[in-house]
C-alpha cells in the first residue's frame, strides 16, 4: 500500500449518519461540566435572625412601655413653644455655618497663600479657636460687655467716629451666632484648605499654560474638585453645628433643647420631653444628610461617567424589574 492510499484512507470522510467522534466527546463533556452554585453561609443567617430579634424586643419595648409616655410626646412635638424654638435652633446653625465657612473660607486662602504674616494669623486663629471649649467661647461672647462696656469705631489709634453700648448691641442670640459662627469658622478654615491642597497643581499649571484667567481656573477647575473632598466632612460639621446648638441652653436662649427642659421642669415629664427634642434632631438631620446626597451628586459629574441613582430611581428600578419578571421567576 501506499502512502497515498494511506493517507487518503485516514482523510476519508466518515459516512452520512455518523456524527463525528471529537463533537460527540465534546457534548459528553459539557454535559458532565459541574454547576456552580453559591456557597451556603449558615453563621450569616443566625446572625442575622439575632439582629432581628433584638431590634424587635427593642421595638416592642417603645410600644408597650408606659414610661415612654408617647401621648405626652404627640401634645408637644408640634406644640407652638417648641416650634418656636425649632425655629432658633434652624436660624443659629444657618447664621453659624453660613458665617463660619466664610471666615473659614478666608483662613484657608491665608493658610496656603504666600504671605507669611498672613499664614502665621490664620494658624494662630485655627489653633486657638480648636483649643477652646465651644461652652467657654460662648460664655466669653455672653459676657463681653465686661470687658467693653463701650465699643468705638474710627480711626485706629485715632480719634472715634462713633461708639455704643455693647449690651445695647450684642443679645444673647447674637453672642451665640457669633460663638458658633468663630468656632465652626476654625474646623471649616482646615476642610476647606485640605480640599485646595487636594487639587494637582500641574492642572493650574496646565491652565496657565493655555491662559485661563485665574479666576477661572478656580471656578472651573479648582471648586468642582476641591468640593468633592470638602463636602462629605463639611457637611457633617453642619450635623455637629446643629447638635451642637443645645449648648447655647446655657446662655437661657429658648432654642429647642432649652425649651424642652422648661417644659419638663413645670410637668416633670423628663422622657417624652426629650424624645420630642430627639425626634426633631433626627428629622432635620435627615433633611441635611439628604441635601448633602444631592449636592454630592451635583459635584460628582466631572469625576464618574455615570452618576449614582437617587433613592427614588432604585425604588422605580426595582419596582420595574419585579413587574418585568415573569410569574412564577425566582432570583
Amino acid at each position: 500500500m501506499t502512502a497515498s492510499a494511506v493517507s487518503g484512507a485516514e482523510t476519508a470522510p466518515a459516512p452520512p449518519g455518523d456524527a463525528p467522534p471529537a463533537e460527540s466527546a465534546s457534548a459528553d463533556e459539557a454535559t458532565d461540566l459541574p454547576r456552580i452554585t453559591g456557597s451556603w453561609h449558615p453563621w450569616r443567617w443566625v446572625v442575622a435572625a439575632v439582629a432581628l430579634v433584638v431590634v424587635a424586643q427593642f421595638a416592642h419595648g417603645l410600644i408597650t412601655n408606659p414610661g415612654w409616655d408617647w401621648g405626652t410626646f404627640a401634645q408637644y412635638f408640634t406644640a407652638k413653644s417648641v416650634l418656636a424654638a425649632l425655629r432658633v435652633t434652624i436660624e443659629l446653625t444657618l447664621w453659624g455655618t453660613v458665617l463660619g465657612f466664610a471666615i473659614g473660607t478666608l483662613l484657608a486662602i491665608g493658610r496656603v497663600s504666600n504671605n507669611p504674616v498672613l499664614r502665621v494669623i490664620a494658624w494662630t486663629y485655627v489653633w486657638a479657636f480648636r483649643s477652646i471649649p465651644l461652652i467657654v467661647q460662648l460664655l466669653f461672647w455672653f459676657n463681653i460687655a465686661y470687658l467693653y462696656p463701650r465699643l468705638s469705631v474710627g480711626i485706629p489709634f485715632g480719634p472715634a467716629f462713633f461708639d455704643f453700648e455693647v449690651n445695647g448691641v450684642i443679645s444673647g442670640f447674637t453672642a451665640a451666632v457669633i460663638g458658633l459662627a468663630l468656632h465652626q469658622a476654625a474646623y471649616s478654615a482646615e476642610l476647606i484648605r485640605a480640599g485646595l491642597l487636594a487639587v494637582d497643581g500641574g492642572q493650574l499649571e496646565a491652565a496657565a499654560a493655555l491662559g485661563i484667567p485665574r479666576w477661572r481656573q478656580f471656578r472651573t477647575i479648582v471648586l468642582p474638585q476641591a468640593m468633592r473632598s470638602i463636602l462629605p466632612n463639611a457637611a457633617n460639621e453642619v450635623i455637629s453645628l446643629f447638635k451642637g446648638t443645645s449648648i447655647v441652653s446655657v446662655m437661657a436662649i429658648a432654642e429647642l433643647f432649652y425649651q424642652v427642659q422648661v417644659i419638663f421642669g413645670r410637668n416633670g415629664r423628663v422622657v417624652p420631653l426629650l424624645m420630642v427634642a430627639t425626634a426633631w434632631y433626627i428629622v432635620l438631620t435627615t433633611a441635611l444628610s439628604i441635601v448633602q446626597f444631592y449636592i454630592e451628586r451635583h459635584y460628582a459629574k466631572g469625576a464618574q461617567h455615570e452618576l449614582p441613582p437617587t433613592p427614588w430611581q432604585r425604588v422605580r428600578a426595582k419596582v420595574t424589574e419585579i413587574a418585568a419578571a415573569p410569574r412564577g421567576a425566582t432570583r
